[in-house]
């Protein structure tokens, strides 16, 4: 059960606006996990998060949608459970434009090299737990 913005602590929406990493937990096909921190969005109850198609996270989730997602600082707990889904090319304008803002300019779109793919990772939240309370 996802919780709309406004139903959100206002510490928590400021920091999903504000913090720059989130930590991103996936599952490798032998089910152990992988765990790394990447730059994001939060819009409309929903995670998105640039990376390449070759990534380790990329390929975990096509394996299997189910991730993680904490907010840096463990005095303060953000922790988000959603699945994960792969959006190749037509980002969605809205999320474009919310990376650019939020990174200096920096185009989530930009393809890196010729033999590499940018994807979106689209996560909406299915679960929160806040301050140590499952939501």
């Amino acid at each position: 059960m996802s919780r709309s913005p406004a139903a959100l602590p206002v510490d928590v929406a400021l920091r999903l606006t504000a913090e720059s990493n989130v930590w991103l937990c996936t599952l490798r096909r032998d089910g152990s996990p992988h765990l790394t921190p990447v730059w994001f969005v939060y819009l409309s109850e929903t995670f998105w998060v640039g990376c390449e198609s070759r990534s380790v996270k990329a390929r975990n989730v096509v394996i299997d949608e189910r991730v993680s997602l904490a907010l840096e600082g463990g005095n303060a707990p953000v922790v988000a459970e959603g699945a994960a889904r792969v959006h190749r090319g037509g980002f969605p304008g809205p999320v474009v434009e919310a990376f650019a803002s939020k990174y200096d300019g920096w185009d989530v779109s930009r393809q890196v090299g010729p033999d590499s793919e940018r994807v979106l990772l689209e996560i909406p939240v299915r679960r929160w737990l806040l301050a140590g309370t499952a939501q």
